[in-house]
């Protein structure tokens, strides 16, 4: 504000009543006699020269008009509202409410090259005069005013701003007739009865008081109205968390401002849903809303249901724009929880977090965001049935009740949109206005320019073919399918595999694009197998298609048994007898068997058998004897082996099979029978004990 105008600059005012040219400025100044004023006309330094006024020759309407042009509206700044913390909230209104005025007083000085007296003097008749624009929290603060209180306030401000608040009702407050009553028992009686029921009237409070206290003087019914005015102010937190908890929670309850602390692009994103506050053709919709935290970018897509489905492609449309992300925040919605779901992520290798049932201000971001898309786009278009019962029953109170009777949703809110249509909105709003403005939560810089500041990598996907693929439908709830002597079962259809065999286990997903071929992957849904076709749902001849897949299948048979008989030919007719033989032989060298103290057993049945068996072997013995004496032999007789020569012979056997050496199957035979024989262990005792000289 220029405190020293030209003629020229006076007539470019037009201030009301006044004259609107140079001429007519200098004849109203001669007739007032302006230039015999000491101090306030100069001459003029700029080019062309004349004379200069000071504005406070205005008469005070006009003054009063150039002034409040010139201030504005007087209201508090942030820099007033500083080191407020220990103050009641009255105390911090009549401080705020000062520290305006004083600061509208000094800009009044400044831009006006005015003394602080002569502008507090100045501002202090206009405000009186109500002739400036003034908040009206600050006029019901302060009635009047002058330049000595001015400069007083401005002096205290400068020591402690906090001087500046008075709350005249501090002394008084908590000390009513109600607060004291019954040492303090009837207030607590009135809050509990508040808070049951919120909707009581101070009549009702008032005979539920006369009835629990009788004998106490009470109030007009006007007291209690003022006083439950009161205590619901002065307890509105708490009165909120107990008769509204999901108000509290999305008002009230501390909730941080970045609770999801982050350092990098896509490093964390938050996933929600939300009904449109905007009707379709075609009925109403859910909106999906991902929200990438580093940068605060929005990706949205439009659903006629919430199902998974709708969360894979919304996964689609943000990796394909941003790149894959580190980590996910998601509530527990069916949608979300859904096994098709989850496997998505865990194919992508994104690790999952749920927030606490009931909790969306774990996941406050996306929440923000859209409560910032319905209240700045929805209502721009044609469709919008409000945020709320209230909202929309506004909107429907504005046509006249004979104009909507008998109408449909569709006419009542003028719907016209096709869910492409809104689609198309959603991502203008989200890649335009969104992303350019300015966001408070990225330190005022706006979600584009955030994203363009980081220089890190970005894990993208190279083929959206593959991507494609992974969000394809699954077959069934969970995709997996054994194959039969027919193909695979999909929904009453067989599906004919070419690569894999009857009694496989696949996990199966569907081709989005064609109903008649699905595409196999191993159990896990890491290995791709090969496709299979229904030729009825695939429009190819069944015939054809029956015998490409035995011809496959045949191939595929021949190629795996074709290495499967090389092997058995391999296999000699005696290898696995010897084989668990040798193996039997090589464990039982390892089991040492320790000689047993042992008596002889003998009964009277056992003694008779030995001697009932005596004559008969003195009769054999008898007879081969003559035989051999009658029919001299011509070939060598072997002699009989003694005990020590077959323990010998055993040692020999035992010490090649410690060497790893084979040994003939009889032979093997001999020693398993041997080692468990009464000769074998009453040797190796001895043999322990004596060495060599037991085996003479």
């Amino acid at each position: 504000m220029n405190s020293w105008l030209s003629l020229q600059e006076l007539a470019d005012l037009a201030l009301p009543g006044l004259p609107a040219t140079p001429r007519g400025w200098r004849d109203w100044a001669e007739r007032n006699g302006w230039d015999e004023r000491a101090g306030m006309v100069r001459a003029r330094s700029g080019r062309g020269g004349g004379l200069e006024y000071h504005i406070e020759l205005l008469p005070p309407e006009s003054l009063a008009a150039y002034v409040a042009g010139t201030l504005g509206l007087v209201d508090a700044t942030k820099e007033s509202a500083a080191g407020c913390d220990q103050l009641s909230l009255p105390m911090m209104e009549s401080r705020d409410a000062r520290m305006a005025l004083v600061m509208a007083a000094d800009r009044l000085a400044v831009e006006g090259s005015m003394s602080h007296r002569t502008a507090d003097r100045l501002f202090a008749a206009l405000y009186n005069a109500e002739r400036i624009d003034v908040a009206a929290w600050v006029r019901s603060q302060i009635k009047q005013t002058s330049a000595k209180t001015l400069q007083r306030w401005r002096i205290a401000a400068r020591r402690d701003k906090s001087r500046l608040g008075v709350d005249r009702g501090a002394a008084r407050r908590g000390k009513g007739a109600l607060d004291v009553a019954e040492d303090g028992k009837v207030k607590a009686f009135i809050l509990a009865h508040v808070a049951h029921q919120p909707h009581l009237s101070a009549d009702h409070v008032r005979t539920l008081v006369a009835d629990r206290f009788a004998g106490l003087e009470l109030p007009s019914k006007r007291t209690f109205q003022l006083y439950l005015t009161r205590l619901k102010a002065d307890n509105g937190v708490l009165l909120t968390r107990v008769t509204n908890p999901d108000r509290f929670k999305s008002a009230f309850r501390v909730s941080g401002a970045n609770s999801h602390p982050v350092t990098r692009l896509n490093e964390l994103w938050q996933i929600d849903a939300s009904p449109a506050d905007v009707l379709c053709v075609d009925g109403r919709h859910s909106v999906y809303v991902c929200i990438d935290i580093f940068s605060r970018r929005l990706c949205i897509y439009l659903s006629r249901t919430p199902k998974a489905e709708a969360v894979a492609l919304l996964m689609r449309k943000a990796i394909l724009e941003w790149g894959a992300p580190e980590r996910l925040k998601l509530d527990n919605g069916s949608d979300f929880i859904a096994k098709a779901s989850q496997r998505l992520f865990a194919s992508l290798e994104i690790e999952v977090e749920f927030s606490a049932p009931f909790s969306p201000e774990q996941k406050g971001h996306v929440e923000r965001a859209i409560g910032s898309m319905q209240r700045d786009l929805m209502p721009l278009l044609p469709g919008f049935i409000g945020h709320s019962v209230k909202d929309r029953k506004v909107i429907e109170e504005r046509k006249a009740f004979s104009a909507r009777l008998g109408q449909d949703d569709a006419r009542a809110f003028g719907v016209e949109l096709t869910a492409r249509e809104l689609q198309a909105y959603l991502d203008d709003w989200a890649r335009g206005r969104y992303a350019s403005r300015p966001h408070s939560g990225i330190d005022g810089v706006s979600p584009q320019a955030k994203a363009a500041s980081y220089a890190g990598k970005v894990r993208r996907v190279a083929d959206e073919r593959a991507l494609d693929l992974l969000l394809a439908p699954l077959a069934g709830a969970d995709g997996l399918r054994m194959v039969g002597k027919q193909g695979v079962r999909i929904d009453g259809s067989f599906y004919l595999p070419t690569t894999v065999l009857p009694g496989d286990r696949v996990f199966v997903r569907m081709d989005p694009a064609d109903m008649g071929r699905a595409f196999l992957f191993s159990p896990d849904g890491e290995t791709f197998l090969g496709e299979a076709i229904c030729p009825e749902l695939a429009g190819v001849d069944p015939v054809e298609a029956v015998a490409r897949a035995k011809s496959a299948q045949k191939a595929l048979l021949e190629e795996g048994t074709k290495e499967l008989r090389a092997g058995m030919r391999r296999i000699k007719p005696r290898d696995m007898a010897e084989a668990v033989l040798r193996q039997g032989a090589l464990e039982s060298g390892k089991l040492a068997i320790f000689p047993r103290p042992a008596e002889t057993h003998e009964t009277p049945a056992l003694a008779a058998a030995k001697e009932a068996l005596s004559p008969v072997e003195e009769v054999k013995a008898y007879l081969a004897e003559k035989t051999q004496e009658q029919a001299p032999s011509t070939s060598v007789v072997r002699l009989p082996e003694t005990k020590q020569q077959r323990f010998k012979r055993a040692l020999e056997l035992e010490a090649a099979i410690a060497r790893s050496e084979a040994i003939p199957t009889d032979l093997a035979l001999w020693l398993g029978g041997y080692q468990a024989g009464a000769e074998y262990a009453a040797m190796k005792a001895m043999f322990e004990d004596f060495g060599e000289q037991a085996l003479k």
